[in-house]
């Protein structure tokens, strides 16, 4: 990585979200280590997937496994079944796309897609199907707090498709989906303090992925012209 990669905001963002991360983690008692560094590569994730490097999708399949593992732990089927079942492949299928369509040859960043009218209809039509049918898998597991775990499903799997599709809107979406996780760790915090660095956690992630979409947006308009 070149020196001068990242700009002063961005390295800014990222220190400041790791040190916010671990001082929480350990004020408020986190669940074990393997909570510490999902969080950690989380972050690290958001960063490079800000500046469109493939690095990003890389790492989220990291993050995606340790928090499908992470969710078990205090029943949250349905985020372990979506990250482990669902998250994780896709990531996969969405480095392959993004190593495959570099911008001019720089393998530092992606270039940059674009979703059709036609593709949206689809792609909201499985989503619905998505939806439905988990609806009764997480009914069937017995999975605590069940709508806001449907709910997250959904935000996931579009989350994941629009990575896929190299659209600057997978971060828009993925911040939605950790406004719904907050809504989860928060009802979990209830029952137990020590989630509440998990709450920080998203909160973090939901600044890190509102810079992320309007930096995409930016990177969009620049190859554009």
């Amino acid at each position: 990585m070149k020196k001068g990669y990242f700009t002063l905001f961005e390295t800014c963002l990222f220190f400041g979200s790791v040190t916010l991360i671990t001082v929480s983690f350990f004020l408020f008692g986190g669940q074990g280590y393997l909570s510490l560094a999902a969080s950690l590569i989380g972050a690290s994730a958001i960063i490079f997937s800000a500046k469109g490097n493939p690095m990003g999708p890389l790492l989220i399949i990291i993050f995606s496994t340790l928090y499908g593992i992470i969710s078990y732990s205090y029943a949250y089927y349905g985020e372990m079944i979506t990250y482990l079942g669902m998250s994780t492949p896709m990531s996969v299928w969405a480095l392959i796309a993004w190593l495959r369509n570099p911008y001019k040859g720089k393998k530092i960043q992606v270039k940059v897609g674009s979703i059709k009218p036609r593709e949206v209809a689809v792609i909201l039509l499985v989503s619905v199907v998505v939806t439905v049918v988990f609806a009764f898998i997480l009914y069937y597991l017995g999975t605590a707090n069940i709508l806001p775990s449907t709910i997250s499903v959904t935000t996931s799997f579009l989350a994941a498709y629009l990575t896929y599709k190299r659209s600057p809107y997978f971060a828009l979406v993925y911040a939605l989906n950790d406004m719904v996780l907050l809504v989860l760790w928060t009802l979990a915090t209830i029952e137990d303090i020590s989630y509440l660095s998990m709450i920080i956690c998203f909160i973090v992630f939901l600044a890190n992925d509102t810079y992320s979409f309007i930096n995409w947006k930016r990177m969009q308009k620049k190859q554009q012209s």
